[in-house]
């Protein structure tokens, strides 16, 4: 039976997408092959039994079968994949004309958000560039867009992981909703939308960002008044890493930043990421399960910054991210100068201890949200006048 074409996924797919994919799928393969050899050399082990001097290695009969798996999967994949470079180089030309769309977007921003950082360092196709984006198109500076419209008021708004710039338009009351356009025509701002690989570093992502604002400011087509910022979960993370690295430098930018409105952004980090941590120790922690803990090394970069909410590279550098740790993280308050607010959610009906520290807007607990902390070094000093709470509200409604 033949898919509808409104029902078949793979009408959203460039030929560079079904290439990544192709990479990735080659490299699952070989990945789990090397988990189950692993297991294998785990239970040879423990009854006695001597294996090659390679840790997680078979010998024998049983090595070669897993050798040879390993070298189908490689040969596989390298046909395949220069199969589809070659029919990408022809058909270069109609891809690039080829409107993306929403759905493509969204897959390719989940994606970049569990294993960005595998994509780069691997040259995956797939891997998102960083982009400002106006009208749904980037911005490129050296050949500046037509901009009619733009006011002396520009707004960034910066979305979260696994999360792409279309998915700041939101259902609402049955209508679809753009809050950069909602709030271009009420306050008259111009928004810009960033688009990146959230798979990354925070740290990465903020240092760049922090170059493609200035040359926003730079090259604006009217005379800037002021910079807002609106930040969606881990996008709070990125313009505080973003400025912290803008004025390290001296930029001119973050003078011009005037406001920042923070979504449930994990100032302290998320829950979610420290389980997954504690499970990758607990796996380790017998030659039977420690196979599997290569599982859990798969999630990114950007995800791991997540566990107490990493914002510079002296976070992370040098150091296993896998690996459990207390929080010695740098110390990086909000921005001097800046009219910062922060906007928490609950799926609770109302404060308490479990509401608070635990339930949270389902990812993001109420006191990271808010950015206080038991250290005092470490609250961030919102007003109260600048904190407000949504209840009965999941991380993904403050959206709409």
């Amino acid at each position: 039976m033949t898919t509808p074409a409104s029902q078949n996924p793979l009408k959203h797919l460039h030929l560079s997408d079904v290439r990544g994919l192709a990479r990735l799928t080659t490299q699952a393969t070989a990945g789990v092959t090397q988990i189950v050899e692993g297991v294998h050399r785990s239970v040879w082990d423990a009854m006695g039994l001597s294996g090659p001097e390679e840790p997680g290695r078979t010998r024998g009969v049983t090595g070669l079968v897993y050798r040879s798996v390993r070298g189908v999967t490689h040969l596989v994949g390298g046909g395949l994949d220069a199969t589809l470079a070659g029919l990408h180089h022809l058909l270069n030309a109609s891809e690039k004309t080829r409107p993306g769309t929403p759905q493509r977007a969204a897959a390719l921003a989940a994606i970049n958000g569990v294993v960005g950082d595998h994509l780069i360092s691997s040259r995956n196709p797939l891997a998102i560039s960083m982009s400002l984006r106006y009208q749904g198109e980037a911005l490129d500076w050296r050949a500046p867009p037509s901009m009619p419209g733009a006011t002396g008021k520009a707004l960034v708004l910066i979305h979260g992981l696994c999360m792409s710039d279309l998915q700041w338009r939101t259902a609402r009351d049955g209508h679809v909703v753009d809050h950069g356009q909602a709030l271009a025509s009420a306050l008259g701002y111009t928004p810009v939308y960033l688009r990146y690989n959230s798979g990354r570093h925070i740290s990465q992502n903020g240092r760049e960002l922090s170059d493609h604002l200035e040359r926003l400011v730079t090259h604006w087509p009217a005379p800037l008044e002021e910079l807002t910022v609106v930040a969606h979960s881990m996008g709070g993370l990125l313009i505080r890493s973003a400025v912290h690295y803008g004025r390290e430098a001296g930029m001119a930018w973050p003078a011009r930043l005037k406001a920042i409105v923070f979504l449930g952004a994990p100032h302290h980090g998320a829950p979610l990421e420290r389980i997954g941590n504690r499970v990758d120790v607990l796996l380790a922690a017998t030659p039977y399960t420690a196979p599997f803990a290569k599982i859990g090394h798969i999630r990114s970069a950007g995800v791991t910054d997540l566990r107490y909410g990493h914002l510079l590279n002296e976070d992370w550098r040098g150091q296993n991210r896998f690996q459990r740790k207390p929080d010695d993280r740098q110390i990086v308050p909000l921005p001097e100068d800046v009219a910062c607010y922060t906007v928490a959610a609950t799926t609770a009906s109302s404060r308490g201890l479990l509401a608070d520290r635990v339930i949270g807007d389902g990812l993001v607990p109420l006191r990271s949200a808010l950015g206080q902390h038991k250290d005092p070094r470490r609250t961030l000093a919102f007003p109260p006048s600048s904190q407000w709470i949504a209840y009965r509200t999941s991380h993904m409604a403050l959206l709409s």
